[in-house]
């Protein structure tokens, strides 16, 4: 797989209906908007910046409902684009309805699955990234008491949610971790005040730290953390700045970096199956002058000591979607 290493090393907006003047890559924003703030911002700030480095242009959507899916992916291959990207696992069944019709497209799914010969599937080892931040959760709490917040209930998300406890329990294993989800419809990736409404929930069962995992739904629970005097966790990009102080670090998943990448090959895309894991630097976690003086100098020699050992496969970070089971939390 020698894609993972070339992969881990935009941008006027057209309308939809635009024809392009030569190949171009499209890029199909999930349900929550681009800028979430999280999961699809990180897709755009990777076009954004092959964009302004490339001086390319692309298409873009940002999706307003599940009917918009297909009709999308048909007219970005219908007016040229190649690649087509799409962000989120809800892409996986129009898409694989749309490959098969356009044989001579490329397309992307980040975080689903299409066995299609024209198709790139990009994952990521969330739980290995969730893994670290949970040992520093367990680590920074004062309460012995943490708390994870999902977005849509779905085996992804709750990749995050099983990693996470396996890193707090490693860290502090008389912890405890409570998890919620907002919900069982896409709609839970765009819900602040209900990530609100489950922060409040799990700082009245005792949590001082709390992941988020929710895309947009996370700023509801990043804000209502700093405003109820508790430490929150960030997810997918680096959301540290949104409360500096109060952020104590955000899992990265390099969403950015993949789309930089596949539109920098463009044509020459190579389809079939990628994952960024640690030692691709896909995940891991966000150091920067806004959290740096709630991560002390041995918690981030832990956290690295677990890193090195999780790449070396010392340390297995159990994988939820591998069988549907989580050994060290109760959903």
């Amino acid at each position: 797989m020698t894609l993972i290493k070339s992969l881990m090393g935009a941008a006027a907006a057209v309308a939809l209906t635009a024809g392009l003047a030569s190949a171009e890559p499209a890029l199909i924003f999930d349900l929550g908007g681009k800028f979430d703030k999280s999961f699809n911002e990180a897709a755009y700030n990777g076009a954004e910046r092959w964009s302004e480095e490339s001086g390319g242009k692309y298409l873009e959507i940002e999706l307003q409902s599940e009917a918009q899916r297909e009709q999308a992916l048909r007219r970005f291959a219908e007016a040229g684009a190649n690649p087509v990207i799409t962000t989120g696992f809800a892409m996986s069944a129009p898409l694989a309805e749309v490959a098969p019709d356009y044989p001579e497209t490329k397309f992307v799914t980040i975080d689903g699955w299409v066995d299609q010969p024209n198709v790139l599937n990009i994952g990521f080892t969330e739980h290995e990234g969730s893994y670290l931040v949970g040992m520093m959760a367990a680590q920074a709490s004062e309460s012995g008491t943490v708390g994870f917040i999902g977005g849509m209930d779905v085996p992804l998300i709750r990749k995050f949610a099983c990693g996470y406890a396996q890193g707090v329990k490693a860290a502090n294993p008389d912890a405890t971790v409570i998890a919620n989800m907002t919900g069982t419809t896409p709609s839970a990736w765009n819900d602040p005040v209900k990530g609100s409404e489950l922060t409040k929930a799990q700082i009245s069962q005792g949590a001082d730290v709390v992941y988020a995992a929710a895309g947009g739904t996370g700023v509801g629970v990043l804000q209502t953390a700093a405003d109820e005097g508790i430490l929150s966790i960030g997810v997918d990009s680096n959301q540290n700045h949104l409360h500096p102080g109060k952020v104590l670090t955000s899992m990265l998943k390099r969403v950015d970096v993949a789309v930089y990448n596949v539109m920098q090959a463009g044509e020459n895309m190579e389809p079939g199956v990628l994952v960024l894991d640690l030692s691709a630097d896909g995940v891991g976690y966000a150091m920067d002058d806004n959290n740096a003086e709630l991560v002390n100098a041995d918690m981030q020699s832990s956290v690295e000591d677990a890193k090195a050992k999780i790449i070396a496969g010392e340390i297995q970070v159990h994988d939820y979607t591998s069988d549907d089971s989580c050994p060290v939390l109760n959903f």
